[in-house]
């Protein structure tokens, strides 16, 4: 048997693991249409949804603001600690989100080292949701930025130095303009990461509800009939937005390449 063979057979069964729970979630909702329906109709259900995506929103535009001078050091400067430094990018991933919430709570809380002395407030509140979403997403901004940088050759930005240009200038001009794909693909990633998180929210900010904890919350509540319908509205909701931003980049790239 050919390698190919063995790999698409390989491929195939990762394929079918992602895509059968899913699908399965979609036909077994045809047999409820009407709340399928209502669940459209209903004015709760897309507020909740637009509620989340503005929340992943204000995440995703600190993580861009934080994380791309974290990236552009990381992928360019060497210096002691430095894998240390990369080591902490990572941690949100390793750990449990449910220990990251509380993790959370205990810096921004009300009796924490920030939400004891902060005039904002982030349990039961929006900040608290955006800093739990920021918490897990960040990485995955960081991480794809990062790749971005080490990607452009050093030598367009030394050319661009001994022509006159500061820094700055180099970095907005000449940096930023040649990574600028990989940082829309990382904060797409980190919007995305944003909207689906649920275990560090529900503990620093269960109150007001986003999409994840909505859906939690109708499961417990009124079981499986009623949350699913959320569910996939979520997932079409989501879907179009990440093929739409997506279909924008590659329109993009071959504007450039053309």
């Amino acid at each position: 048997m050919k390698l190919s063979t063995i790999f698409a057979l390989l491929s195939s069964i990762l394929v079918l693991f992602v895509i059968l729970p899913v699908f399965s979630t979609f036909t077994t909702q045809f047999s409820d249409l009407n709340g399928l329906v209502q669940t459209f109709q209903d004015y709760d259900v897309w507020r909740t949804i637009l509620f989340t995506a503005y929340a992943a929103f204000l995440s995703t535009l600190f993580a861009v603001l934080f994380g791309t001078p974290l990236a552009y050091t990381l992928a360019r400067t060497e210096f002691p600690g430095k894998n240390v430094v990369s080591g902490v990018v990572d941690l949100p991933v390793i750990i449990p989100h449910v220990v990251a919430g509380i993790a959370l709570l205990s810096v921004f809380g009300s009796k924490g080292m920030i939400g004891s002395i902060s005039p904002v407030k982030f349990v039961d509140a929006l900040p608290g949701i955006v800093v739990a979403m920021l918490f897990v997403s960040a990485p995955f901004y960081i991480n794809t930025a990062r790749e971005g940088f080490q990607s452009i050759n050093p030598r367009f930005e030394q050319v661009a130095r001994t022509l006159g240009a500061t820094q700055f200038k180099v970095f907005f001009t000449v940096t930023i303009p040649l990574t600028w794909r990989h940082i829309a693909a990382g904060a797409l990633m980190s919007w995305a990461r944003a909207i689906s998180e649920f275990g560090a929210i529900v503990i620093i900010a269960y109150y007001p509800m986003v999409a994840s904890t909505l859906i939690y919350d109708r499961f417990l509540n009124s079981g499986l009939q009623a949350s699913r319908p959320i569910s996939i509205l979520l997932i079409l909701f989501s879907l179009s937005v990440f093929i739409t931003i997506r279909v924008l980049l590659w329109n993009g790239r071959k504007n450039e390449s053309s």
